[in-house]
């Protein structure tokens, strides 16, 4: 290891999640530093008796103080080590997923700390919110265009999404923006089957929620023929795997009217119009709308955005979860089936099991769980890395006591 880099050393007892496994160490958890660095810079890292724990950027104006790119202690982080993580990302992708379009860098779980990049076909989209990746970020995309043309994928362009307000917290600006020569920002895109329309440019997040692939094929067997209500649709997603496996009626429901107006161009370009139509509404509103008409569906599928960001918020999450699946519950038919997921990190398993379960009993109703899953393989869950498992997603028949 470069011996010029700064030193920093550990409190006694401290830097647990990274003796866990994961890659942060905390403002609070550092004794000291010796010698000089800027912040964005590499350091070296020791535990209080002088044990190399690794290295990794440092930005003293964030919370998160030293992100790990390295845990041996004779790694050079330069752009041959670039090649090495971005080359093994790549080799990952391949070997798990259908990479047409797919989550390329998923940031600490693939040991590349604070920068999130998503293939959409020919377009890559990339999020950057750690000011020491922040540098590292051309070489990066260099890297990353170079293994793909080795596998004969030309990348058409390049779209920066690192407009998160979290950007602020590292004391850098928000930007968002093309990398590169600019190009169509409405990228066509096949998943499952089904084809959409992805906005880079103005979508949530990168555009399209990518985790949720495999989850979405796995609702299609239970849609052949039945009346399907997707609630939080986004841009349609679930309710079209539906609608192409052949689903006999789709209501999809978001608050968001630029999300329902994609869906149904979605629709639209799948040639399922007459059987998927969306609406804007607010699910919390509609759903006991619903069940005052006295509706009924044979499939519900719950996919809110996330009810809570922080531990503090979890109760009114909780309130947020038991409301939403006691709704949903009460408008299937007997022997029907509930999709029903959290993408909150702070919503652990059991806590949303928890509450699915309340929500169950408070509807007298009986569920058998037809499958747990999580976020597609191109998110990989780090073990030791809480923050890299954050996707629930439970398919239950919804049976009425008799």
């Amino acid at each position: 290891m470069d011996t010029a880099l700064a030193k920093v050393y550990i409190k006694k007892g401290e830097a647990r999640a990274l003796k866990a496994g994961g890659l942060w160490i905390y403002d609070n958890e550092i004794d000291r530093i010796e010698g000089k660095f800027e912040n964005s810079g590499m350091v070296q890292v020791f535990d209080f008796d002088g044990y190399p724990l690794g290295s990794g950027f440092i930005n003293t104006k964030s919370k998160i103080m030293i992100r790990m790119m390295s845990r041996k202690k004779d790694s050079k982080v330069d752009d041959a080590f670039i090649e090495m993580r971005v080359r093994n990302a790549w080799e990952y992708r391949k070997a798990t997923v259908d990479t047409e379009s797919c989550r390329l860098i998923f940031g600490e779980a693939d040991f590349l700390p604070g920068i999130v990049i998503d293939k959409f076909s020919d377009v890559l989209v990339v999020e950057s919110l750690a000011l020491g990746i922040d540098k590292w970020k051309p070489v990066i995309l260099e890297k990353l265009k170079q293994v793909l043309a080795e596998d004969h994928i030309t990348i058409r362009g390049i779209y920066e999404r690192s407009d998160a307000r979290v950007r602020l917290q590292e004391g850098m600006e928000r930007f968002k923006g093309f990398i590169g020569d600019p190009f169509e920002t409405k990228v066509k895109i096949v998943e499952n089957g089904v084809k959409y329309i992805v906005d880079v440019q103005d979508g949530q997040k990168t555009g399209f929620f990518l985790d949720q692939k495999y989850n979405r094929l796995a609702i299609q067997r239970l849609c052949r023929g039945k009346r399907v209500l997707d609630c939080f649709t986004h841009t349609g997603s679930f309710a079209l795997n539906a609608g192409i496996a052949g689903a006999s009626e789709v209501l999809g429901v978001d608050a968001s009217e630029p999300g329902v107006a994609q869906a149904t161009e979605n629709a639209a370009l799948n040639g399922l119009s007459d059987r998927v139509k969306f609406i804007v509404a607010d699910v919390f509103d509609l759903l006991p709308e619903l069940e005052k008409k006295g509706e009924k569906f044979d499939v519900v599928i719950l996919d809110p955005p996330a009810f809570t960001k922080s531990r503090n918020s979890i109760k009114n999450a909780i309130k947020g979860y038991r409301e939403i699946n006691l709704r949903g519950m009460k408008l299937i038919k007997d022997g029907g089936y509930l999709a029903t997921c959290s993408c909150s990190h702070f919503m652990t398993p059991d806590l949303f099991a928890k509450t699915i379960r309340e929500a169950a009993g408070n509807v007298h109703k009986r569920l058998r769980q037809v499958e747990y899953r999580t976020q597609a393989a191109d998110h990989p869950i780090l073990w030791g890395d809480e923050e890299s498992s954050y996707l629930k997603f439970f398919i239950f028949q919804v049976c009425d006591e008799k």
